[in-house]
């Protein structure tokens, strides 16, 4: 009999203990899991760093870098820090400064998934844009687009419905110039929405692009309604600068219009509209308290500074009296394959101002893209009655026929 119940006992205590050994065995894989992913986190930003170096150092006409990488797993994101890409002659092996950032943050657009949209955002602070002249200008981006797309879509295989950029630059640089040139906007901030359309929106131009940025004292702002899935090009755009110095600007005056500046401040406004490869809009300019000549040039050559007291004269002639400004209008209005102003019509709109009646410095808000197409009547007024006629708009328009 005892025998028997040792026997027993034993086969219960065999059966009491399997549940906690499966148990146990369940926890080591558990961990065994949570160890790995702990594993793969540590390492993975390192593997993929090496990646990113080495596509970036492989593009062709660009030579890139990353100093580090971190991922965000529960936001779905990884940022690169210390980001820079140059671009490189591929004859020369020569690298020029074009684009530097100090983070540059790709992840979901979860208010884009919440309407069904998987699409990304691209988040970029402190970064700086440089064109350079003859090494790094926007018409050789504009030749590299397909590399450089390709690039950022190794980085981001997301579509990007939302950019955002903060506290940037973009720069300009020639130094083949005498003296050399080097102007930047500052404080650049700019916010792109809805670029893919992912929220379905039945306006005409779904995506919405403003920015503003800082120019020698003068503050920039752009705004743009844009539809970026359009077969041809459609926007309508307004662009505002007020009292930029014109003083700080003088390497650039010295250099391509041969003038020094010793007072001085520019505005410019301008709206442009585009459909169905037409355009139409204006640029309008307007200089103030300008003052070309000064005792700063008494170093000059005598022929220079009869160039110079050409210009600043021809500035007070042209000056308006009552606001002390020099300013004018020019119609921008075409096909985007052919674009052309009238040089005439910018001399009588400077004329009408310096003698007759300034231009209010500020945006018309009278471009839309409702006025794209529209074809302007012949205008039979002599020159005299152009000059001297007050009425901005003494042409009627008409809708194009069929459109």
């Amino acid at each position: 009999m005892s025998d028997g119940n040792e026997k027993l006992e034993f086969g219960n205590a065999a059966t009491e203990q399997h549940p906690v050994m499966k148990r146990k065995k369940r926890w080591r894989i558990v961990l065994g899991i949570l160890a790995a992913l702990v594993i793969i986190r540590i390492i993975l930003p390192y593997v993929l760093l090496r990646v990113a170096n080495d596509r970036l150092q492989k593009t062709k006409g660009y030579y890139g870098h990353i100093a580090d990488l971190d991922l965000a797993i529960i936001r779905g994101a990884y940022q690169l820090q210390g980001f820079y890409l140059d671009k490189k002659d591929t004859v020369t092996e020569k690298r020029t400064p074009f684009l530097r950032a100090g983070v540059i943050d790709l992840s979901v657009e979860w208010k884009a998934l919440f309407h069904g949209a998987i699409v990304g955002e691209l988040v970029i602070d402190t970064a700086e844009v440089r064109f350079t002249k003859a090494a790094a200008e926007p018409a050789d981006l504009q030749k590299d687009t397909a590399s450089f797309a390709d690039l950022l879509h190794d980085f981001m295989p997301l579509k990007i419905n939302r950019l955002e950029v903060r506290n940037s630059a973009i720069r300009y640089q020639d130094p083949t110039s005498k003296p050399k040139v080097d102007v930047q906007l500052s404080k650049v901030d700019l916010l792109a929405t809805n670029l893919t359309n992912a929220i379905d929106s039945a306006v005409v131009l779904p995506s919405k692009i403003v920015a503003s940025a800082d120019l020698y004292g003068g503050q920039l702002t752009f705004n743009m309604g844009i539809d970026l899935l359009a077969a041809q090009p459609a926007f309508d755009m307004n662009l505002k600068l007020t009292e930029t110095d014109l003083k700080q600007l003088n390497e650039m005056l010295q250099a391509y219009a041969n003038i020094d500046v010793n007072k001085g401040s520019m505005s410019l406004y301008t709206e442009i509209a585009t459909r169905n490869g037409e355009f139409t809009g204006y640029v309008k300019p307007v200089i103030k308290d300008l003052d070309v000549l000064g005792p700063e040039d008494r170093h000059d050559s005598f022929f220079h500074k009869i160039y110079e007291g050409i210009v600043g004269t021809a500035g007070t002639i042209l000056t308006n009296p009552r606001k002390d400004q020099v300013a004018t209008k020019v119609e921008l209005k075409g096909k985007l394959s052919d674009v052309r102003t009238s040089g005439i019509y910018a001399v009588i709109q400077l004329l009408r101002n310096a003698f007759i009646q300034a231009l209010v410095p500020a945006i018309d808000q009278d471009i839309s893209i409702n006025d794209v197409g529209e074809v302007e009547k012949k205008d039979d007024r002599g020159f005299l009655q152009k000059l001297f006629n007050k009425d901005d708009k003494p042409k009627k328009k008409e809708k194009k026929k069929g459109k």
